[in-house]
């Protein structure tokens, strides 16, 4: 049996380019990923970032989807507490009408940012009081139009409503997210390169399935091939990520110095500093397939999203291409 493959791009910004090729450079991976076999290409939502182009996932959606035929393309994700659910469900239903069977909404809880850009995201909305939990509750009955009588919203419609509505995943990474998710009859994708502890991905499947066993539970892993192992292994060594913990007790991962430096600018709260182990598999092609392996047989899981933080295109490129050759049904596991 084999599994899926997708992409997660946050459209980053190379030494010596600007925005603007970033993006075209997402673009050309969109369709390059279609031409290897790839199941989905997913997009993020990063604010206020000189290191990563996309900013308005939905808007980067309608693009790709436009410049593809056949792939599923979605958010990883659309950072919901920014946002109204109706207004994020209409987004993806009219999404949907344009490209039915194509568009995936993932849903994030994290700022996608630092303070300054998320007071300006929120700067003259209203409900910014309302929990993460319960917009994305409002969210799913929005797109399933299935609001209670009870609710003050009750009666507003998202529209258009599409031949198929978009399925929804929820991102997290703990056991109460995958919850979450369960209890709310979505999809969940575990970020396994923010949390590779196998511990706690085995309470998350086991606790999702538990509730919703005929949901899609992906597993979101970063990666990197290279023709050899050394050679990955290598390029796979300059990779870091920073967990700064907040004296509120909340902590925050950001990937350089120069984020840390831009955070500090943001606020009064004093924090600790914590150069982090990140689960980044890197290897040859078959050694990475094993792995793979190994994770699909043990929790079991049959769709995996890959996140490349290599900061090089060129070697990027070519790992998504080295593992496109992994992609169902060319792969079949032994």
């Amino acid at each position: 049996m084999g599994y899926k493959l997708g992409i997660l791009d946050q459209s980053p910004i190379f030494s010596e380019e600007t925005a603007e090729e970033a993006l075209q450079a997402t673009v050309q991976l969109a369709q390059k990923a279609e031409e290897w076999g790839y199941n989905r290409f997913w997009v993020s939502e990063h604010h206020q970032s000189l290191d990563l182009a996309g900013s308005s996932p939905e808007v980067l959606i309608s693009y790709l989807l436009a410049k593809t035929s056949s792939i599923k393309i979605g958010s990883g994700g659309v950072m919901l507490q920014h946002y109204s659910p109706y207004k994020v469900a209409e987004n993806f239903k009219v999404l949907s009408s344009l490209a039915s069977g194509r568009v995936e909404l993932g849903v994030g809880k994290a700022p996608g940012g630092f303070s300054l850009s998320t007071n300006a995201l929120q700067y003259g909305g209203a409900g910014s009081d309302i929990t993460f939990n319960e917009r994305f509750k409002t969210l799913q009955k929005f797109i399933s139009d299935q609001l209670p009588e009870r609710h003050s919203l009750f009666g507003a419609k998202a529209l258009p409503e599409p031949k198929k509505n978009p399925p929804v995943y929820l991102l997290g990474a703990s056991k109460n997210s995958a919850r979450l998710a369960a209890e709310q009859r979505a999809n969940f994708v575990f970020a396994r390169f923010l949390n590779g502890n196998d511990d706690v991905l085995q309470e998350a499947v086991s606790e999702y399935r538990s509730i919703y066993p005929q949901g899609e539970f992906a597993l979101a892993i970063a990666a990197f091939a290279a023709k050899t192992q050394a050679e990955a292994e290598k390029e796979a060594d300059d990779y870091k990520i920073y967990k700064l913990q907040l004296e509120s007790g909340r902590s925050i991962s950001v990937q350089s110095l120069e984020q840390i430096e831009l955070f500090q600018s943001q606020t009064d709260e004093s924090f600790e500093v914590k150069e982090q182990e990140v689960e980044l598999l890197a290897g040859s092609t078959d050694s990475i397939k094993k792995e793979l392996d190994r994770l699909a047989d043990t929790f079991p899981i049959n769709s995996f999203i890959l996140h490349t933080p290599i900061q090089d295109r060129k070697k990027r490129f070519e790992s998504f291409e080295l593992l496109g050759q992994l992609t169902a049904p060319v792969l079949e596991r032994a």
